[in-house]
């Protein structure tokens, strides 16, 4: 190596950072580094935060680098844009780490990688201009956090009082919420939890991992966004009734459904994540029947008394725990993804007995993939009526029924006043004649 000297401290989880934050620049989703990808647990707690803060501040950091760099950004610089999205998030958004360490290590870290070197000098000047403005740019408006690609839809769809609440909940993240297998006072308690609505319970600030806490060796629970566990409870039908869960893993609502006394059919086409279902449903000691499948052209051997589709959507209304979403989304994905749900949703309708009950659910905030897509399904499945939702089944969530009996949560909602939001959700309850 061309430097004998040890590597000035900081470096390294900087150096992680970075290559993490390009590759989700570059398209892949954002996963928290683990020890594999930094063994110290301080390193790795500050490398995430340098990460996260990075993808949720996403939208005033491009307006930064407009504002700061005159040519635009340089072509072909490795981890150039990486390590300045860092620096920059580091000097305006996190003063607490300090100047002095955003600029020297990010100059470092230019120097370490062969084709950004050349541009140590240029990360060093737009750095020094940009700790020169932090406190301008520590002043730009949340409306920047909400790409163009959604912001008028939103708009349109929630009110401004609720995309100020996509802001919020966009920059605080999403609290760990979870579904309880039987409600113990004691076990919440020990959880250090809070009870949301119905079975799910949520804490707000964890010191440890999900499998270190109280209750998970003995699968008395499960993680689950509170939005997600709503479709399942919606279902209506009694103990011993035959269910198909399609599109089931990581099989939350999986478990939700055998703990409501139902036969389960769990089907997913992905068979990493059927695994990963099996294990989950192994630990809370649950049994269904999986099917590594197609929901698109599944045929059953017996029609199914309920099924539940959570099709594959746009995800926009994950934000909180992925905020990279809403910047990898275009208009053209959500056009795609609307033709697939049509598909599923013809296939779900195929499996479904007379009189049976046929739930549509998705993590997105588009209306073309929610309240669209419930007048598609109307006009399209000859026998399909809607089966609207009460208010009083949502009981502390009365506000995400709307007045044709959908559901829609969105980021900027508190279940029961619960400070956290939940994740954007739309779902649709129907009956087949």
């Amino acid at each position: 190596m061309a430097h004998n000297k040890p590597d000035p401290a900081g470096l390294k989880l900087r150096l992680v950072a970075a290559q993490r934050l390009k590759a989700v620049l570059a398209g892949e989703n954002f996963a928290p580094l683990t020890a594999s990808d930094l063994v110290d647990g301080r390193d790795r707690a500050l490398a995430n935060r340098l990460i996260t803060t990075a993808l949720r501040r996403q939208g005033q950091l491009n307006f930064m680098i407009h504002a700061l760099l005159d040519k635009g950004m340089p072509g072909k610089s490795g981890s150039f844009e990486a390590v300045l999205r860092l620096s920059l998030a580091q000097l305006v958004f996190l003063p607490d780490l300090g100047a002095h360490s955003a600029l020297f290590l990010a100059v470092e870290a230019s120097k370490r990688d062969p084709k950004a070197r050349h541009l140590s000098g240029l990360m060093n000047a737009v750095l020094r201009n940009a700790q020169a403005n932090s406190a301008k740019f520590g002043m730009l408006s949340d409306d920047l956090l909400i790409p163009e690609t959604f912001g008028d839809t939103w708009l349109a769809a929630y009110g401004e009082a609720a995309i100020d609440g996509f802001s919020d909940a966009l920059l605080a993240g999403a609290p760990l919420d979870l579904t309880l297998k039987d409600t113990d006072a004691a076990l919440i308690d020990a959880l250090g939890a809070q009870p949301v609505i119905a079975d799910t319970v949520r804490i707000e600030q964890r010191d440890r991992p999900v499998e270190a806490l109280p209750g998970y060796a003995e699968g008395r629970w499960w993680v689950q966004d509170t939005a997600s566990a709503i479709p399942a409870r919606l279902l209506g039908l009694e103990p011993g009734k035959r269910v198909l869960d399609l599109c089931a893993a990581p099989g939350g609502k999986t478990a939700q459904l055998i703990k409501a006394g139902l036969s389960v059919t769990a089907l997913d086409s992905d068979p990493k994540r059927m695994e990963r279902l099996k294990d989950n449903l192994k630990r809370l000691d649950y049994s269904a029947e999986t099917i590594v499948g197609d929901a698109g052209n599944f045929a059953p051997t017996a029609l199914y008394d309920g099924v539940l589709l959570d099709a594959p959507c746009s995800a926009t209304g994950t934000f909180r725990r992925h905020p990279e979403v809403i910047w990898h989304r275009s208009v053209h994905d959500v056009a795609g993804r609307v033709r697939l749900q049509r598909a599923l949703l013809a296939n779900a309708f195929r499996c479904l007995a007379p009189g049976g009950v046929l739930l549509y659910c998705v993590c997105s905030l588009e209306p073309t993939e929610g309240e669209e897509q419930v007048d598609w399904a109307l006009q399209s499945l000859p026998g399909l009526t809607l089966w609207p939702v009460d208010k009083a089944e949502l009981a502390g969530l009365e506000q995400a029924v709307s007045d044709r009996g959908l559901v829609r949560t969105h980021p900027g909602m508190m279940p029961n006043g619960r400070d956290g939001g939940m994740d954007g959700f739309f779902v649709a309850r129907f009956r087949r004649a």
